[in-house]
């Protein structure tokens, strides 16, 4: 138990070879995870708002997108990146970069799979509203981001939370490169590999408690958005309405 609390207290030691780590994970589930929601927020609008030819058929590919093995995701990001893919010249391969790209990759279609289920259950609603009050199709896209703000916030924690916990996709193109690309679960792999439980378990633990408070927050918004719809949805859209209602039941028993 007194090392596992010293590897622990190492771990938030600045300059320490674990504080590295940490670093270099919440680098890389920081980027991929603004990237993703940057790509896949207005995708999984326009796909839940628009009702175009062939939206079933994307729907199907999305789908199968969300459920993608990050192995095959970080196979095919290496391919791309090696010397011999079309981007080799760049040298993006046991990089940051390439670790990015690869969760980039795995975490964009679940973005926008969710988004896309939040607007096409509020949009159709919305639509019949904001043409009635005469709205822009500008305003109206104002006001379905407004009404599933929630949702897309806490979109936002689940993909972090995705990043931040994978390990097939980053050990392919990250190479596991002691103070560049190794994080977090990479490193519980090759402690556990070494027989350092110790170190593993910490690491580990680190995770467990990022991953809490991430989902804890996800949570909170979550209850948060419901709460809101939940009151908007008891509310009489016009005073009045409430004792209208009351008054046509009393004639109809009437």
């Amino acid at each position: 138990m007194q090392e596992l609390f010293e590897v622990l207290t190492t771990v938030f030691t600045p300059g320490s070879e674990l504080s590295q780590i940490v670093l270099v994970t919440l680098k890389m589930a920081f980027f991929s995870t603004a990237i993703s929601m940057i790509l896949g927020v207005p995708l999984g609008v326009l796909i839940g708002y628009s009702d175009f030819k062939g939206k079933r058929i994307i729907l199907r590919v999305l789908n199968t997108l969300m459920g993608l093995p990050p192995v095959l995701a970080g196979l095919i990001v290496f391919f791309i990146l090696s010397r011999s893919g079309p981007l080799g010249e760049f040298r993006l391969l046991y990089t940051v970069q390439a670790m990015v790209t690869a969760q980039v990759v795995l975490i964009t279609p679940i973005v926008t799979g969710l988004v896309s289920t939040a607007v096409s259950q509020v949009a159709p609603k919305l639509h019949e509203t904001a043409l009635g009050i005469g709205l822009s199709r500008g305003r109206e896209l104002l006001y379905l981001l407004n009404e599933c703000r929630s949702q897309i916030f806490s979109y936002i924690f689940v993909a972090f939370g995705r990043s931040i916990g994978e390990v097939g996709a980053v050990m392919l193109v990250g190479g596991n490169v002691q103070y560049k690309t190794r994080v977090m679960t990479t490193a519980i792999m090759l402690e556990t590999n070494k027989g350092n439980f110790e170190m593993a378990v910490a690491l580990g633990i680190v995770l467990l408690l990022i991953s809490f408070v991430i989902n804890s927050v996800a949570l909170l918004f979550d209850e948060r958005g419901f709460a809101a719809r939940k009151r908007r949805s008891t509310i009489p859209r016009h005073k009045g309405e409430g004792s209208s209602a009351l008054n046509e039941n009393k004639k109809e028993r009437a």
